[in-house]
């Protein structure tokens, strides 16, 4: 399901954003002319027998240890693209939305983006972006909130 169909099923206010093409999270806040602690970037791990869905700003870098511990678990590994593609099909590799109830994985969000008022994530596309408030992020997602990332 497209992240702006769901949102709109969902009765929830957001902005969709068109841009050139962008391939990481930090040249989209660049290009979307915010700070990387308001993006919300998704990054895909392998925690002992599941995936998880760790969403944190783009300005940080996981901590697989910290990771590791919030989900109290043996061996954690980051996905490799081929298993990101099965996952998210519905998108390219690398501009999933930070959704993981919309492909039935457990969401981890990381506490720094706590203090942010909006986001801006990307919508399955490396060219389009959504901006919304953080609350009704929480709110649809149901992300457990830990302490997942340092800053680069």
């Amino acid at each position: 399901m497209k992240l702006q169909d769901y949102l709109q099923q969902q009765g929830v206010w957001f902005e969709p954003h068109e841009h050139p093409p962008t391939y990481t999270s930090q040249e989209m806040a660049a290009q979307e002319h915010i700070s990387g602690n308001a993006v919300a970037k998704p990054v895909t791990v392998h925690a002992d027998d599941r995936y998880v869905m760790c969403v944190l700003p783009a300005s940080y870098k996981l901590d697989m240890e910290k990771v590791t511990k919030a989900l109290k678990a043996k061996k954690v590994r980051l996905a490799d693209e081929q298993e990101m593609s099965k996952l998210y099909d519905d998108s390219e590799v690398g501009a999933e939305p930070p959704f993981g109830n919309l492909y039935d994985l457990p969401t981890l969000m990381d506490k720094h983006l706590e203090g942010q008022d909006r986001i801006v994530c990307q919508a399955g596309s490396h060219k389009q972006a959504i901006r919304m408030k953080l609350e009704d992020y929480k709110n649809l997602v149901q992300p457990k909130v830990a302490d997942l990332a340092v800053h680069l």
